[in-house]
């Protein structure tokens, strides 16, 4: 059993990463690796902040490890909050004030088309390899279900009628950009076995 480190501190990601991993890795947290500290996130890309936080755990702990960065991308915004999702109403991270400044920012447009997109990066034996996963969608007005965390009660995903945080965790793990770009890690990994 291949054990791997998953860089972050989000309970939720880890319980829903966990899921998909399946009995076939042993994921480990942060802390039950040992860090502690807050991984750095100053790239301007998504795929800058994925790579520099599994550096980091890679560097620091000597550890397999793989780390993410997601971001919702509002089409009428330019692709805003992008990777500046988790802070995109400021410091320190709100969750609340960062969907009501996005619907504050969408007000009276018609146009609501966005899609999530996760960027995994995975550092094996000093060796760097990266995937990627989208669903597409749109934004909607109303906070709708209670499941989920961040941008999950506004999206809805493309071909359903209900968000994110009305789906199950089974439902979202399904069709999620999370899911489909762990779906081609988990592919990667079992493939090197």
């Amino acid at each position: 059993m291949k054990k791997l480190c998953f860089a972050t501190n989000n309970a939720n990601k880890l319980k829903e990463i966990q899921a998909l991993l399946g009995e076939a890795f042993q994921l480990q947290s942060l802390q039950e690796t040992g860090c502690t500290e807050e991984l750095p996130e100053t790239g301007l890309t998504l795929e800058a902040n994925s790579a520099q936080k599994a550096q980091y755990l890679y560097d620091n702990y000597q550890i397999d490890c793989f780390a993410d960065d997601t971001g919702l991308e509002v089409e009428a915004l330019n692709g805003e909050p992008g990777v500046f999702s988790a802070r995109y109403a400021g410091e320190p991270k709100n969750e609340q004030n960062n969907i009501a400044l996005l619907l504050q920012k969408l007000q009276g447009l018609n146009e609501r088309k966005a899609r999530f997109r996760t960027v995994i990066t995975l550092i094996l034996a000093g060796q760097t390899f990266q995937f990627d996963g989208i669903v597409s969608g749109h934004i909607i007005d109303e906070l709708r279900g209670t499941n989920g965390f961040g941008y999950d009660p506004i999206f809805v995903p493309e071909g359903f009628d209900k968000t994110f945080a009305e789906m199950t965790m089974q439902e979202k793990g399904q069709i999620s950009h999370r899911a489909r770009a762990f779906q081609k890690l988990v592919a990667f990994l079992q493939e090197l076995k």
